[in-house]
């Protein structure tokens, strides 16, 4: 039996080994809160593009992290960060220009009904809020999500994050569905989740609780990525807002045109969000995020207590996002995550046909996710030979992580700017990494 994994387990250091220099240094510093990628950490220097340096010189195709979407260190979002910040950076308490510039770009990106954006700093702190609002809104307390969802480290955020909890179970309120997968729901997954999700307010309508929101990344990234078919997350999201509960669509992973066939991953589904989060790429490294709701939604929570974020919106954050809406657009990023994700998928696909260890390819754009099973064939998951296919990639200068709820799928996410010949490269270092 496959062992259930924490997110932060995943392809992390070992801190009670201790360590030596900047280890030592980092673990002196964030003690039990260090989390460090790989067995023996990477002190990186700078970054471009899909590329990333190391201290001894080393460099590594980054297939590991979505944050710098539109590549690291663009050249368009520095410039547009570093003027911003030379002149002006304050809070949304004055009237500054290019911050509703800002917003106003976004909001054409998402559906009309959806016309308040509240600007924060973190997806997590952009989720924290949207729970509320949808509690304000519906009257009930419970949430439904994945069962290895992680959607932030708020104190209420954690709650719905199965995957990041070590001990603690999920309160009374959280309600947890397996993943859409043929594994949970067989060849009809639309209708199988939709049935688990209203057995799910079914269950917290007995506990008393009802149900205030569904709350789902539609690239269902840390459950292991899951994608196909288009379309089969709407019935489910149906069936929550007829009973009065609000989909509230995070979009921290898949939006921003990873997905490639739609700006955001909801889109894919055909599906109208009650409320949409984001975070990460909005910014390619700024730290910035946001929640985008209906008025009267907002409208409701405000009654109440109001929000008010010092940081978030603030305009080196709106130079940063207009910064990375234009990148997208003039480079075409979602047209090139389509294309390349195409040729990544179906050239991982290739290697799969060939090997008894690489039992699934699924994913969609430049968001992919490869299951790695057992030597006897079984298909069941192995996460002790996907930590060696992590490391002998790194042995071949391409970093990639781990997902999914026995910590066996490869979550592959390079920049939306990766190239064919980057993803040839990353092809040919998973051949070898699955055939050493």
């Amino acid at each position: 039996m496959s062992q259930i994994r924490q997110i932060l387990d995943m392809n992390a250091f070992d801190a009670s080994t201790g360590g030596e220099g900047a280890v030592k240094r980092r673990l002196d510093n964030l003690g039990a809160a260090s989390v460090l990628f790989y067995r023996e950490p990477i002190e990186m220097v700078a970054a471009k593009g899909a590329w990333m340096e190391a201290r001894d010189g080393t460099r590594y195709l980054d297939f590991y992290n979505n944050v710098p979407s539109v590549g690291h260190s663009h050249p368009e979002v520095v410039a547009a960060v570093s003027a911003q910040v030379a002149k002006l950076n304050t809070n949304t308490r004055y009237l500054v220009e290019i911050v509703d510039d800002y917003l106003e770009a976004l909001k054409t990106k998402l559906h009309g009904q959806l016309s308040n954006v509240v600007m924060t700093c973190s997806g997590s702190e952009a989720n924290d809020l949207a729970i509320r609002v949808a509690r304000a809104v519906s009257g009930k307390t419970g949430v439904i999500v994945t069962e290895t969802a992680y959607h932030g480290n708020t104190a209420l955020v954690t709650e719905v994050s199965p995957s990041a909890l070590k001990r603690s179970p999920l309160p009374d309120h959280v309600v947890t569905v397996p993943a859409p997968g043929a594994a949970a729901y067989g060849d009809d997954i639309a209708n199988g989740f939709r049935a688990a999700v209203v057995a799910a307010m079914e269950t917290l309508e007995t506990r008393g609780h009802g149900t205030a929101a569904f709350l789902a990344d539609s690239i269902f990234s840390s459950d292991g990525i899951f994608a196909d078919p288009a379309g089969f997350l709407l019935p489910a999201v149906r069936a929550v807002q007829e009973d009065g509960g609000l989909y509230i669509a995070d979009e921290v992973q898949p939006g921003f045109g990873r997905t490639g066939d739609a700006f955001w991953g909801y889109e894919r589904h055909g599906i109208a969000p009650d409320i949409v989060t984001m975070g990460k790429p909005m910014g390619n490294g700024f730290p910035m995020a946001g929640m985008a709701a209906r008025p009267e939604h907002l409208a409701a929570f405000c009654e109440d207590v109001g929000y008010f974020n010092t940081f978030g919106g603030n305009p080196v954050a709106a130079a940063a996002g207009l910064a990375v809406l234009r990148v997208i657009a003039e480079e075409g990023l979602q047209g090139n995550a389509l294309r390349v994700g195409a040729h990544l998928k179906a050239g991982l696909s290739e290697v799969a046909a060939g090997s008894d260890r690489v039992t699934e390819v699924r994913g969609a754009g430049l968001f992919l996710g490869v299951d790695l099973g057992a030597e006897d064939g079984s298909g069941a998951p192995d996460a002790g030979y996907t930590v060696q296919v992590i490391d002998r990639m790194r042995a071949a200068g391409v970093l990639i992580g781990a997902a999914g709820r026995f910590g066996a799928t490869l979550k592959v996410r390079p920049p939306l700017c990766l190239n064919m010949a980057e993803a040839d490269r990353f092809i040919e270092a998973f051949a070898g990494a699955v055939k050493g």
